[in-house]
This record gives C-alpha cells, sequence and structure tokens, in this order.
C-alpha cells in the first residue's frame, strides 16, 4: 500500500512540479486555487446533470488537475496551514457530493426537465448535510479545534426526522434538515476559519 502511494505521488509530482513554478507567478493562493477547482467541479455537476456526459466529464478532469495544484502550491510557497488543509478536504467533499447529486438527474434523462425527481434529490442533500455537519466536526477536532458549535445537531435531526416519521411528512421533515444541516455546515466551517486562521 505504501508503495502505491510513493508512486501515486511521483505521478503527481511529474504533472504538477513543471507547472507550479509558473502558476505561483500569478499571484494566486493556494486557496484561490481550491476555489477554482470548486467551481469547475459545481459547473462539471450542472453539465452532467443537464445530460452532457462527455462535457462534463472533460471539465471534471479539468478541475481534478486544479485539486492537485493547490496543495502542491501550498507546500511549494511554503504557505501550508491548518486552515487550507481544512478547507480543501470540506470542498473536497462538497464537490463529490455535487456530482454524485447530479447522478440522479440522468436517472432518466428522456424526462428532463419535465420531470426532475424531487424526492429523491432531498434526501440526498439530507444525506449530504448530515455527513458534512458530522465531517466538519471531525476534521476540526483532528486540527486541535473543538467544534460542537451550530444550529442543527444530530440531536435535532433526530427528533425533526422522527416527528416526520410519527406526522407522515417525511419530506417536509426532510426539507428541514436540509436546510438548518447546511446552516450548521457554513456555522462551523467560519468557526473553523476563525480558529484555524487564514
Amino acid at each position: 500500500m505504501s508503495s502505491f502511494q510513493e508512486l501515486r505521488r511521483k505521478a503527481a509530482r511529474i504533472i504538477t512540479d513543471p507547472i507550479i513554478p509558473v502558476v505561483s507567478k500569478l499571484r494566486l493562493t493556494p486557496n484561490m486555487m481550491t476555489i477554482i477547482g470548486m467551481v469547475l467541479n459545481l459547473v462539471a455537476a450542472v453539465i452532467v446533470g443537464l445530460g452532457h456526459l462527455l462535457a462534463g466529464g472533460i471539465v471534471f478532469l479539468v478541475a481534478a488537475f486544479f485539486d492537485m495544484l493547490d496543495g502542491a502550491l501550498a507546500r511549494y510557497m511554503g504557505k501550508t496551514t491548518r486552515f487550507g488543509a481544512f478547507f480543501d478536504s470540506v470542498v473536497d467533499r462538497i464537490t463529490e457530493g455535487a456530482l454524485f447529486l447530479s447522478f440522479i438527474f440522468i436517472t432518466d434523462p428522456s424526462s428532463w426537465p419535465y420531470s426532475v425527481p424531487v424526492e429523491l434529490a432531498l434526501i440526498f442533500l439530507a444525506m449530504t448535510g448530515s455527513f458534512l455537519t458530522s465531517y466538519i466536526r471531525a476534521r476540526a477536532e483532528g486540527l486541535n479545534i473543538d467544534c460542537t458549535v451550530g444550529l442543527f445537531t444530530r440531536v435535532e435531526r433526530v427528533i425533526i426526522i422522527a416527528l416526520g416519521l410519527l406526522l407522515n411528512q417525511v419530506f417536509i421533515a426532510l426539507a428541514i434538515v436540509v436546510v438548518l444541516s447546511f446552516v450548521t455546515v457554513g456555522q462551523r466551517f467560519i468557526h473553523v476559519w476563525r480558529h484555524a486562521g487564514k
């Protein structure tokens, strides 16, 4: 396993090493590179969701290239930070979620855009928001930052989902979970940003 990881790192360096000195002269920070990669990934997800798989795949590969550059640029410039590592890993989870969400919208391409599987999307977003809430806390605590803040923790999610089941209003409950979970994700992200430094 370690030899495979080393091989992967060497392959990445072959791609990034010739480019990083040029990129560093463009006054782009590692976090800017992360943001560019995130935007490209979200664009790829939208393109895939619209049913244009080839174009979406090309944009996705370009985004992956930027994903490789942010960490390499941080190391080259000596700007590796706790927040940078946190930011990169959280963005990776968000963009992966966006791409997987786009697959829901191509389950029946012939019906697009007249019959969007809203219920499936809602379930997926509720799951993603719940996972991200817990992931950000775990990732922050791995950086020795306490991250129990936030409006909507697991206890509140359990109560809302239980009420939805008891009242036969599951999708209303899921909509609440989606909104408040992502509010909590934002609260926890800002909390880590303030405590880890830019």
